[in-house]
């Protein structure tokens, strides 16, 4: 654009020379005067500046010279290939592009799933990854699974430490190796049959033993959340074993619920019988009592009855006793009488006309 200017204002001046060639004017009054000449080439260094410049912005906006940590995440800063001891927090961050890097790692808990088959709509997208189940040698050398549940997530305070001594795979070097080989030494220690009976030992004993492996490696890599028993999966021999222990248990427990209802039953029929027999007692000793009372009673009036007993009181009976005899022989004048003397003994009268002949006795 500035030589054409340039061009345009030259062409200017030759013109206005032919001009004045073409007067035919030889004295210098009669001379136009001439425009003074113009250097433009300063507007193309400007315009190149701000080529440049716009370059510049162009470049550093492609090449990112800047990152977002978002929450549940680390930066690892890496400058010239070598990690920053400190960790990037959630947020906004300038690097120096080229010269400087940012590798995002994953804080959040994480899954590994030990199981004897493939569990469907997980993976390590979800922060879940499948993995066998562990394979262990009981007491005796038989073979057990063991389906097992660990949550965990990395340490965010060491988080660059650890990428930097472990790489991105330190779940795979650290987790899995430490699990793999706890659980092995816990339950290589029992016999098959027992493990279902030992469950609960068995899962805290391996909680236990990968939260001392994990927390006892340089730095703690890793925070383990908890580790949960799922399946003890026994070989089918074992099992029928069991199955079989199981029935014949029931089988005597059955038994001894027999005897015990058998013994509750003759227990309870000893106490009827004892308690019908000591209400027969109760009752045989009432009666007694009631007839010893009886005898006492009579026994006290018979001693009372001849003490209060006079020669005029039996005289006056006599004569009490004659006079209904007196009247029955009005009655009865084929009635007999026997008489004892003194009228100490009952009188005795027979009435003849009586074909059965009745016989009554009075007591004085």
């Amino acid at each position: 654009m500035a030589s054409d200017m340039n061009d345009y204002f030259n062409k200017k001046k030759s013109e206005s020379g032919f001009e004045k060639k073409s007067t035919g004017g030889s004295g210098g009054g009669n001379n136009m005067p001439q425009m003074p000449k113009i250097d433009l080439n300063f507007g193309g260094a400007k315009a190149g500046i701000v080529y440049f410049i716009v370059a510049v912005v162009a470049l550093l906006l492609l090449s990112k010279p800047f990152t977002i940590i978002e929450e549940g995440e680390r930066g690892i800063l890496s400058t010239n290939g070598k990690y920053q001891d400190q960790a990037l927090l959630p947020g906004l961050h300038f690097i120096m592009p080229i010269i400087q890097k940012v590798y995002v790692v994953d804080t959040k808990v994480r899954i590994i799933n030990y199981a004897a088959q493939t569990e469907v709509g997980t993976g390590a997208a979800a922060g879940i990854a499948v993995k066998p189940a562990i394979t262990v040698l009981d007491k005796r050398g038989l073979p057990v699974l063991i389906e097992l549940t660990v949550q965990y997530r990395l340490n965010s305070q060491f988080a660059a430490q650890t990428i930097s001594n472990w790489g991105f795979s330190w779940e795979d070097k650290i987790i899995n190796p430490v699990v793999r080989d706890v659980v092995r030494n816990v339950v290589g220690k029992y016999d098959a049959e027992l493990l279902p009976e030992q469950r609960n030992t068995i899962a805290v004993a391996i909680e236990a033993g990968v939260r001392d492996s994990v927390a006892g490696l340089q730095n703690a890599p890793a925070e383990l959340q908890s580790v949960q028993l799922r399946e003890i999966v026994l070989p089918t021999k074992v099992k029928e074993q069991i199955e079989s222990v199981q029935i014949a248990k029931q089988q005597v427990q059955k038994a001894e619920q027999e005897v015990q209802r058998a013994k509750q039953e003759a227990l309870q029929r000893a106490a009827e019988a004892e308690g019908m027999a000591q209400k027969a007692r109760i009752e045989a000793q009432g009666i007694a009592d009631a007839v010893t009372i009886e005898a006492d009673a009579k026994s006290k009036a018979n001693y009372l009855i001849s003490k209060s007993l006079t020669s005029e009181l039996l005289q006056l009976e006599q004569m009490q006793v004659q006079g209904k005899f007196n009247d029955a022989l009005r009655e009865n004048k084929d009635a007999k009488i026997f008489l004892t003397p003194g009228g100490s003994t009952p009188n005795i009268w027979v009435d003849m006309k009586d074909a059965k002949q009745r016989t009554s006795t009075t007591e004085k």
